[in-house]
C-alpha cells in the first residue's frame, strides 16, 4: 500500500506535508496521557531501554542486575511470557484518564524492542497475542476509551526502528530497505486501518533518512486517504533532521520544554517518574513529581503554546501504580476548577509575569479574557503583576471562588488582593487561576 498510495491534496514532500494543519481538537485539548508498556515492564529496572542498556550499552548496573537474578544464558525474549497483564482492565484505565481531565491518550503500540501490543501479522511470535497475555491490548484500550471516555481521543505511539531486528541490522549494513518495506511501514498502515488512531506518534527516527523510512509517503496517505484523514495529526519524529523542522506537532527531545513562546504547535512529552518512561520496581517516592511540580509544567507548557503529554508506566500485570493514579486524580480535581484557564486557550502577549515568578498567562480563543496561573499563594495575600493592564472598569476573579477580587494600580503594576480564606474554603489546593475581564 505504501508505494501505491494515491496522492491528493498532500504530496509526499515536506513542503506539501507542512501545509497540513493541526486539528482544532488537539489545540484545544492541551492535556494528554502517555503510556509506556511492553516487555520492558517485566524486568522493570533501569528504564524502558532495558534491553539496550543490557546488551547494547552494557551499563554496569543493568549487567549486574541480570547476573544476580537470572541464569547466565537468559535471553530478553524469555521475559515475554512473564508479561501477563492479568490485572489489565481497559475500562478502568479509560475511567482514570477521563478523571484526570486529559483529552487524549497515546499508547506505545510498539517500542524499540519490537514487541507489538496488538496481534500484528508483521510481528509473528513477538506480539501480545502470540506470547505473553494472549490479548489484543491495543484493541481493548481503543474500544474502552471510545466507550467509557468518548471525550478522550485515542492515539498510538510506534517506533520506526527495532534495536536488534536482524532485518533492520542487515539493512543498515547492506544499505537495503527490507525492514521498512516488509516490517515497520506495513505495521503503521495496519495500526491506522485497524484501530483508527487520531494521533500517530512516531519515534525511533534518529538513525536514518526519510527516504529510508519512506515516511513522507506514509504521511501523504495518512492525510489524504486514511480513515482518520479529517481528524488525525502526527509529530515530528520521522527521520534524521526532521524534529522541530517539519511535522504537525514539534516534540524536540524528550521532556521538550522551551520555556518561551513557540509559534509552531509543540508538545512537552514528560514523565511523572523523573528518570524513566517505563515502570520501575525500585523507584523511590522522591523520584516522582509532586502535584505542585506537575501543575507548574502544565502552566508553563500551555502558556507557551504547547500541549503536555504526561507519561505513566504500568506494571507487567497491567496495574497503574497508586502514585500515578493519585497524580492523575489530583490533576483532574485541579482541572475541574481551573480548566477554563487551560482548555481551548491560546497564548497571550506575555507568557510569564515580568515581576513575579511562578505566574503564567493564557487567554481564551477570542482574547477577551486573560488568565494568570499563580503557582504559589502570595505572601500577605497581595500579588503584584507587571504585565496586566487593568482599568477602573476591569474585573478580576479567581476561578472557583464566587466573589470578585479587589485590585489597585501602582506604578510598578497591578496589585491583586487575594481573599483571606481558611484551607477548607480554598477553591483548590494547589495553584490558582485568576481571570481578568477587560472591557
Amino acid at each position: 500500500m505504501s508505494s501505491d498510495s494515491s496522492y491528493g491534496k498532500y504530496q509526499p514532500t515536506w513542503k506539501s506535508l507542512d501545509k497540513h494543519t493541526v486539528p482544532r481538537w488537539y489545540d484545544d485539548a492541551k492535556i494528554g496521557i502517555f503510556i509506556h508498556w511492553g516487555v520492558f515492564s517485566v524486568p522493570s529496572f533501569g528504564s524502558e531501554w532495558f534491553w539496550y542498556l543490557w546488551k547494547g550499552y552494557k551499563r554496569p548496573d543493568v549487567v549486574q542486575f541480570m547476573a544476580r537474578n537470572y541464569k547466565p544464558d537468559f535471553t530478553y525474549q524469555e521475559f515475554a511470557p512473564m508479561f501477563t497483564a492479568e490485572f489489565f482492565n481497559a475500562s478502568q484505565w479509560a475511567e482514570l484518564f477521563s478523571t484526570s481531565g486529559a483529552k487524549y491518550v497515546v499508547l506505545t503500540s510498539k517500542h524499540h524492542e519490537g514487541y507489538t501490543l496488538w496481534p500484528s501479522k508483521y510481528s509473528s511470535n513477538w506480539n501480545a497475542m502470540d506470547v505473553g497475555p494472549h490479548r489484543d491490548l491495543v484493541g481493548e484500550l481503543a474500544d474502552a476509551v471510545r466507550a467509557v471516555a468518548p471525550d478522550v481521543h485515542f492515539g498510538l505511539y510506534h517506533s520506526l526502528l527495532e534495536w536488534f531486528s536482524p532485518l533492520y541490522l542487515d539493512d543498515r549494513v547492506n544499505h537495503r530497505r527490507r525492514f521498512v518495506l516488509e516490517k515497520t511501514m506495513p505495521e503503521l498502515y495496519e495500526l491506522v486501518l485497524r484501530y483508527k488512531p487520531e494521533i500517530v506518534w512516531s519515534d525511533g527516527d534518529w538513525n536514518d533518512s526519510d527516504t529510508y523510512w519512506n515516511s513522507t509517503v506514509f504521511l501523504a496517505w495518512l492525510y489524504n486517504d486514511s480513515p482518520v484523514k479529517d481528524t488525525v495529526l502526527s509529530n515530528d519524529r520521522w527521520s534524521i533532521g526532521i524534529r522541530n523542522n517539519h511535522g504537525d506537532v514539534w516534540t524536540g527531545q524528550d521532556r521538550y520544554d522551551p520555556g518561551t513562546l513557540i509559534k509552531h504547535k509543540w508538545e512537552n512529552c514528560m514523565t511523572i517518574d523523573r528518570y524513566s518512561w517505563g515502570y520501575r520496581r525500585n523507584t523511590r517516592i522522591e523520584d516522582y513529581l509532586t502535584i505542585e511540580e506537575l501543575l507548574a509544567e502544565v502552566a508553563k507548557t500551555v502558556s507557551c503554546n504547547g500541549n503536555i503529554l504526561i507519561n505513566v508506566g504500568p506494571s507487567k500485570d497491567g496495574v497503574i501504580a497508586p502514585v500515578f493514579q493519585e497524580r492523575l486524580q489530583q490533576l483532574g480535581l485541579w482541572l475541574k476548577v481551573n480548566g477554563e484557564a487551560i482548555y481551548g486557550t491560546r497564548p497571550w502577549k506575555a507568557q510569564n509575569d515580568t515581576s513575579t515568578p511562578g505566574v503564567w498567562y493564557t487567554a481564551n480563543a477570542n482574547g477577551k479574557d486573560v488568565y494568570a496561573l499563580v503557582l504559589k499563594w502570595p505572601k500577605d495575600n497581595r500579588l503584584l503583576l507587571e504585565d496586566v493592564n487593568l482599568t477602573v472598569w476591569s474585573r478580576v476573579f479567581m476561578l472557583g471562588y464566587d466573589q470578585e477580587l479587589k485590585y489597585r494600580r501602582e506604578q510598578s503594576g497591578v496589585v491583586i488582593s487575594f481573599p483571606e480564606l481558611t484551607l477548607d474554603l480554598l477553591p483548590c489546593k494547589w495553584a490558582w487561576a485568576l481571570k481578568f475581564q477587560v472591557p
